[in-house]
This record gives C-alpha cells, structure tokens and sequence, in this order.
C-alpha cells in the first residue's frame, strides 16, 4: 500500500470516529500518523541523485511574492498589468506552463512577483506539478490567492487545505510551544496556563508515535493538537496571505461588498482595472518593508536608493541596518544618528539595538582611529629610544 493511500485510509478512519473525550487520544495520534506520512511523500524518493525537476527562478528585489490559484482565474493577466511582463493568457486553463517572473517597482522598491502554473485538487499528492508550485510558494514573503469572484467559496478552502497538507501556515503565526530532544530524563511536560485542548497523556502518546522518549515539552499558549505536531515535526512554513478576488465586473454590488468585508481580502478587476492600487498598497502592508534613507557627515541625505529592511529577512534594528551595508561596519560604528518616526526628537542618538521604522534618516558616526597609550601626559610609552647610546646628546651649558 502507497503513501497516498494510507492517508486516504486513516483521513476516512478520523472520519468514522466520533469527537468526543474518550476518542481525543485516537484522534490525537490518527492526526500524528498523518502529518508523518505527509512529510515522508514531500521527501524525495530513495535512489534519487541530484535535484529534482522545478521552477528555477533567481531571487531579485526587495521581496517575492507568489501568485497561487486554480487556473482561468486571471493570475498571468494581473502579472502583465501590475509588472509589465507578457504573460500567455488565453480562455482556455493550463496557458501558464511554467514560472513566469515579474518585478513590480512601488515605492522606490523593487518587489518579484512570480505567476505560477493553476494548481488543482490534489496537487499537494502532486498532481498538476503541483508540488513544484508549493515549493516556490514556501520560498515567497508573500502568497496572493487569486479566487474568481463569481465562482463559490468552496475554492479558497480547497487551496487552503492543500497548501495546510505540504505545511504552509496561511496568516498564522508559530505556537508559543518550546520543544526540545534530550539524550535521558524521560519527558518533561509543564505550562504556564490551563490547557484546554492537550493533555499530558495525549502529549506522551503523540511523541511515543514519533519514537521520542526524551524531551522537554513547555507551552506558553493554549495550543491545540495540530499546533504541537507543526512544533514536533518543526518544517513548518508561516506566510502571509492575501485573498484577492478577481472577475468582480460579473457579480452584483452587493456580493462585492461581502467579499470585501472578508479579512485579508480585495477585490479587483483585471478587465477593467480596478482596484489595483489597493491591491499594491495591501501587498506593501503586509510585507512590512522598512526604507530607511543615508545621510554623510555635513551633507543632505540621499533620498534617491534607500536601502530597505524587513522583519521577515534579518530585521529592522541599527545592527540589521549596519550588516546590510558591510558586515565589518558594526564595529566601527561610535553612535548613530536617527531622523524619523522611531526618534523622539530630531536628531536621535541611538545605538545598535534601535529599531528603525519606514522613511527614516539615518547617520552613523565611526570611531575615530587614535594613537595607543593615551594623549600629552597620561602617555603609557615614551617616544624616546630605549637605549642611552642612542640618545641625542645635548650641548653643554654656558657658563
């Protein structure tokens, strides 16, 4: 029996059981089995030398997002108009074969937006090259959900339980679980707060399917089963998400409004181009970018190439700021000089450990390099030779 069909065979079996708390252990290690063989068919297979086949495309910019959606639902379309790239479209599905980079320049940023192939039901068992789509997707700030407006809500569910099956957290963010493998001492359970969901018993169970019996196991939320597989297996992806439905010229004004009411939503129109430039603020709200702007000693600052920071990839503190520039500048640095809604007052002394917010002016002072030993009397070292034969012999006085 294969991978997939263990798991359609236990799915049914969590199915056939009732919910309640005499079956919450067997559901516990059920949801266990599973999530285990959804890493092993994500594995490459045994014998398998080098590389697998996928979308080969080169990081550029300030950050990538990823377009995901089922095919014909206007993805290669919204490419062309927001970046200017061609992309095939055409009324038929399946146009985009392979992956179609673009660069979107918004807000003196360059951000990569990439137009996958349509992924369908089953793509996360591989269907459709639907593996080597998650895997762009895993490797973006950013993942837009293209959903057609006029077609049901059952869609952006679908797309959501096959990327949850590849473990892409849609708009979550990581348990508050600490979990760590020990060599002995059996296992360690504690909280800091009444659980409601997990036990100690459905805990030991879990971890026993896992074939760990040395751990230390803390929750500092109350954390449901499925938050402590996503700890145990520790592959887990949390990516930011926006549902963008398009095709709104074909509904009524009503269910626009309702779709657009949703949570992390816009709505749009790629044939009659509207709404895009919500959609372009939106993506620069979620992905969080910090520019921060460079002023020389004495000079104005320089406001035409910012260097921009973000959260997801290293920081937004000085020191991020520093290593962005050259790695070896952090230890020169003497005091920096902040301009900018992170400053309380105009100019800031700050040190590395300030965090910088969007359109700040920053100035760093170096250390300045001085002669060893102190200065005029508090000198450690005498500038003159060490032996006596050396030294300059001075005139006799006169008497």
């Amino acid at each position: 029996m294969g991978i997939i069909e263990r798991i359609k065979e236990i799915e049914a079996e969590m199915a056939r059981t009732q919910k309640n708390k005499a079956t919450e252990y067997h559901l516990g290690q059920l949801k266990a089995k599973i999530a285990k063989l959804r890493t092993q068919l994500l594995e490459p297979p045994k014998g398998s030398s080098g590389a697998g086949e996928g979308f080969e495309v080169t990081k550029f910019g300030h950050g990538r997002v990823a377009l995901i959606g089922f095919p014909s639902v206007g993805k290669s379309t919204l490419l062309t108009l927001l970046t200017g790239t061609h992309s095939e479209a055409a009324s038929y599905e399946f146009t985009t074969l392979t992956c179609i980079p673009g660069i979107i320049h918004y807000n003196d940023t360059k951000i990569q937006l990439l137009d996958l192939p349509g992924i369908i039901e089953g793509a996360s068992e591989g269907k459709g090259r639907g593996r080597q789509v998650i895997a762009v997707s895993k490797s973006s700030d950013l993942v837009l959900m293209v959903l057609d407006a006029s077609k049901s809500e059952g869609h952006r569910q679908i797309l959501t339980k096959e990327l949850e099956a590849v473990g892409l957290r849609l708009n979550k963010r990581p348990p508050q679980i600490y979990f760590k493998k020990k060599k002995t001492g059996g296992i360690s359970f504690n909280s800091t707060l009444p659980l409601t969901h997990v036990n100690e018993k459905l805990c030991y169970q879990i971890l026993h399917e896992y074939k760990i019996h040395n751990a230390e196991v803390l929750f500092r939320e109350d954390a449901t089963v499925d938050d402590l597989i996503d700890v145990i297996e520790g592959n887990r992806k949390y990516i930011k998400c926006v549902y963008v439905y398009n095709k709104i010229d074909v509904i009524g004004i009503d269910d626009v409004d309702k779709l657009a009411q949703q949570p992390n939503s816009v709505v749009i129109s790629c044939n009659l181009k509207l709404n895009l430039d919500r959609l372009l603020s939106k993506m620069w709200e979620e992905m969080g970018l910090v520019r921060v702007y460079t002023k020389p000693q004495g000079q104005q600052p320089d406001f035409t190439d910012p260097v921009v920071l973000s959260a997801d990839r290293g920081g937004c503190t000085v020191e991020d700021f520093c290593n962005h520039i050259h790695r070896s500048l952090v230890k020169d640095v003497k005091y920096v000089l902040a301009w900018g809604t992170s400053a309380r007052h105009f100019p800031q002394h700050c040190g590395l450990g300030h965090v910088l917010q969007d359109e700040d002016v920053v100035q760093i002072v170096k250390k300045k390099e001085t002669d060893e030993g102190g200065r005029g009397r508090f000198k450690s070292h005498s500038t003159a030779p060490a032996r006596i034969s050396d030294r300059e012999k001075k005139a006799p006085l006169k008497t």
